[in-house]
């Protein structure tokens, strides 16, 4: 164990996080998300987090991880057909915390999973909430 780690941030976790460089993406991913089979289709590596939501996650990971500000946006949602998923809020407030400069984009999901498959790695969580997918682009420390 290290000291100031968030629990939630298992060693396979913390190990991919620091190995990712400048631009590569992490994926979030809910519950329903094909975390697996996109994985395995991508080339990306997959990490469990079995029963751990995505905004423990989150706020685990932003203590840690840098976001790229060189481009047009770090963080990508799915949205939704309809509305706005309530998770969202408790996403924007862990951003906001973070300290860093936070620049969202909102895909459609057939787009979200395109732009997903260039994922680095992908956390397959076991968030319960609808569209809760999130992608975090990591920048320079």
């Amino acid at each position: 164990m290290l000291k100031g780690i968030d629990p939630v941030i298992s060693p396979e976790l913390l190990k991919v996080i620091d190995e990712m460089g400048h631009g590569d993406e992490i994926l979030l991913a809910d519950g329903n998300y094909p975390a697996q089979s996109a994985g395995v289709k991508n080339k990306s590596l997959i990490i469990r987090a079995d029963g751990i939501g995505i905004p423990e996650l989150l706020d685990a990971i932003m203590k840690l991880f840098p976001l790229d500000t060189y481009i047009d946006y770090n963080v990508v949602l799915m949205t939704p057909e309809k509305g706005e998923p309530e998770i969202w809020k408790k996403y924007e407030q862990i951003l906001n915390r973070s300290g860093e400069i936070v620049r969202i984009k909102k895909v459609p999901r057939l787009e979200f999973y395109d732009v997903a498959a260039k994922s680095y790695a992908i956390v397959a969580s076991g968030e319960r909430a609808l569209y809760a997918n999130i992608l975090l682009r990591k920048g320079i420390v």
